[in-house]
């Protein structure tokens, strides 16, 4: 087990440096504080808002900056790092801890030069940042397979589990980091210390998240128009318990889903957890797998997996993950079994649901099997717990008809489904689509390869309805207990359609400066800058994925991430916009990190001019706006903050961000007022 922690540098001073200008040089002497990681230093630099040159003129609006972070590699780690080319240089990943207030982020890949031994080939750093304290910052490495290697997917545990960090990058590498500590596994810990618990491989996913129950905070938001959804139909149903353990669900693109869960409950002796693995379930999709998916726990404690087909990419396929192998047409397990395995219901777990008793009575099986001396190894554990899933529901994603009737011009028609995300708080109910609409030929230059004209956003809510047989059939009531056979039904709520930009079809390298790196996205001037070309050669790991949906905890914000860095952020069960801007990260898609309460959202990426990475902490809530309306809104934005602050109270989650954009909406001129009477 890796153990890392932070110290401070004995060479400076932890103070907070702003960013230099464009114009200026970093001096060699300049003071940071740094943290060690085996012996390693780390740099970090923080920046509050950079003055503006000039006012912002009436109709000038840009991105709103709570502060900016830069993040260097510590020295040792720069002695053994050897130049990569800038396409390995595109990435942006960023996950925010609501409970510890932590933001963690990756860095480049990093690549050793031939002569060193005293890091692995490549390698990617991870930072731990406190934005309350941005100076005090651990990192550490986790190991990278090639020079293109990026995080995928970073994301803290649920609030309700112990605190720990998933990551996973494109290649397949899990690694599991958790805090060493005394005391209860929900305490709130040191963010500076972090050791490596454990570490798995897998095939490419198109998602790979924590599990978690219904959140305890659903239900208490705020009655505010646009915060959040209300409490739904189906929360005064009994809710069967999913139990708040470490579970990882993995969801990959060949069309299968794998569960890793952390021993529960956890050993009181202070050893190091024992991790258990599910063998992967078949989905059923077809040969050619998923396009996107997503997974949830509902209401009555079952697994929902949403997925898109490749062979139907306007479907969206809604599957139940069960115990055991179904009706039999799944890989029979290779582990030989003998009358001591667990059963589908096992009682000792009662309680608790069918999934979760499931998996705790084969931990229970495999422990007592290796207490009596058998060796079991993860290609063992894989075969031994079998899924079954079954489709439970689908629907047909709405393309648009300008699409339809353009299509009789363009050679082959590209429109799909590219992202799908249930919101978290509606436990399987509700699924936000994004469609890509394009083309893989343009009509007019063969030569000029694919391109998208446009994106939909759309949001789909589930209902149970009666089902409408024909007479021919009978009366199916006699035949299910003299109830009417039910069906579940899916409809769209929101359909908006967002059209690509001049932001997106610049590839080229922006000027040097912050706001080069994150600009506001304009609207396109011509039919032909609606186009999107993409050099087919310079893509991410995984080419399916051109877009990325990230929920709040608390439903109430989405935001819409897009290839090549466009972020549309929205508001409320209408999806209203907020507010939308451009990042500079090459091939990557930029999805940012919700706070605690959304009020702010947080952003990574590599900044070409200062050769850094950058996190910046993006105001969202009351978003940028010409100052002829902030008076008139201040009121409403500052009613949506304090609404935020006490349901932040109610579900005990860190409220720092509602006091950080209060401070930076204020010194933009927004809600000054109040903040003022607030202070008095």
């Amino acid at each position: 087990m890796n153990q890392v922690g932070g110290t401070k540098d004995p060479e400076g001073e932890p103070v907070a440096q702003s960013m230099p200008q464009p114009q200026e040089v970093p001096k060699a002497s300049d003071k940071t504080e740094s943290v060690t990681v085996s012996a390693e230093e780390q740099e970090v630099a923080a920046e509050e808002k950079p003055p503006q040159d000039h006012p912002m003129e009436e109709d000038s609006v840009s991105s709103a900056t709570v502060f900016t972070i830069r993040l260097k590699q510590s020295r040792s780690n720069l002695m053994h790092k050897m130049s990569v080319p800038e396409l390995c240089r595109n990435f942006s990943a960023v996950s925010w801890c609501g409970k510890l207030n932590a933001i963690a982020c990756a860095a480049e890949t990093c690549a050793r030069i031939p002569s060193s031994t005293a890091n692995p080939p490549f390698w990617i750093p991870i930072h731990i940042v406190i934005p309350e304290r941005p100076t005090e910052c651990a990192v550490f490495n986790v190991i990278a397979d090639s020079p293109r290697d990026s995080v995928q997917f970073i994301e803290w545990s649920p609030a309700s589990c112990p605190r720990a960090l998933l990551i996973a990058n494109f290649h397949g590498r899990v690694t599991i980091w958790t805090q060493p500590s005394q005391g209860p596994a929900n305490l709130v810990r040191d963010a500076s210390c972090w050791q490596h618990e454990h570490e798995w491989r897998q095939d490419i996913a198109v998602v790979t998240k924590w599990l978690s129950g219904v959140s305890p905070g659903r239900g208490i938001y705020p009655p505010s128009p646009g915060f959040g959804t209300q409490v739904g139909e189906g929360d005064s149903c009994p809710v069967a318990r999913w139990p708040n353990f470490l579970c990882v669900c993995s969801v990959f693109s060949s069309g299968s889903v794998q569960l890793h869960w952390s021993q529960w409950p956890p050993s009181q002796n202070g050893t190091t957890p024992k991790w258990f693995c599910t063998s992967k379930g078949l989905l059923g999709c077809g040969p050619s797998g998923i396009m996107a998916g997503d997974a949830i726990i509902t209401d009555s404690g079952a697994m929902h997996v949403a997925g898109v087909p490749i062979v139907n990419p306007s479907t969206i396929v809604v599957w139940e993950v069960t115990p055991g192998l179904g009706n039999g047409f799944q890989v029979t397990p290779k582990t030989s079994t003998t009358s001591g395995v667990p059963p589908l219901s096992p009682p000792n777990w009662a309680g608790f649901a069918p999934l979760a008793a499931y998996l705790f009575s084969w931990q229970d099986y495999l422990l007592s099997e290796a207490k009596q001396g058998k060796k079991l190894t993860d290609q063992n554990l894989g075969d031994a717990v079998p899924l079954y899933c079954s489709p439970v529901s689908n629907f047909s994603a709405y393309v648009s008809p300008e699409a339809a009737a353009q299509a009789a011009a363009t050679t082959t028609w590209g429109s799909g489904v590219t992202a799908v995300a249930f919101d978290p708080t509606r436990a399987g109910s509700v699924i936000a689509v994004v469609i890509v609409e394009g083309q893989y030929m343009s009509p007019y230059d063969p030569d000029e390869g694919p391109s998208i004209t446009g994106w939909r956003v759309q949001r789909w809510e589930s209902s149970l309805q009666h089902v409408v047989l024909h007479p021919i059939f009978g009366n199916p009531t006699s035949s299910m207990g003299g109830q009417p056979p039910m069906q579940t039904v899916w409809q769209s709520k929101v359909d908006l359609s967002i059209p690509p930009t001049n932001d997106f079809k610049n590839h080229q390298s922006p000027a040097s400066g912050i706001a080069t790196d994150v600009q506001k996205v304009s609207e396109p001037v011509s039919d032909k800058s609606k186009r999107v070309n993409f050099d087919p050669f310079d893509l991410p790991s995984d080419v399916r994925t051109l877009a990325r949906v990230v929920y709040s905890a608390h439903g109430g914000e989405i935001a819409i991430a897009f290839l090549r860095g466009g972020v549309h952020v929205f508001s409320g069960p209408n999806f209203a916009p907020v507010d939308n801007y451009q990042i500079n990260v090459g091939s990557a898609i930029a999805a940012p990190a919700f706070s605690s309460t959304s009020c702010c959202s947080a952003s990574v990426w590599h900044d070409t001019s200062k050769n850094c990475t950058i996190l910046k902490i993006i105001r969202v809530l009351p978003p940028p706006m010409p100052i002829s309306q902030a008076k008139a809104n201040s009121s409403t934005w500052e009613r949506a903050i304090a609404e935020r602050f006490w349901w932040s109270l109610l579900v005990g989650v860190d409220w720092w961000d509602a006091v950080g954009c209060t401070q930076s909406a204020a010194e933009d001129g927004i809600g000054k007022e109040v903040l003022v009477n607030k202070s008095v």
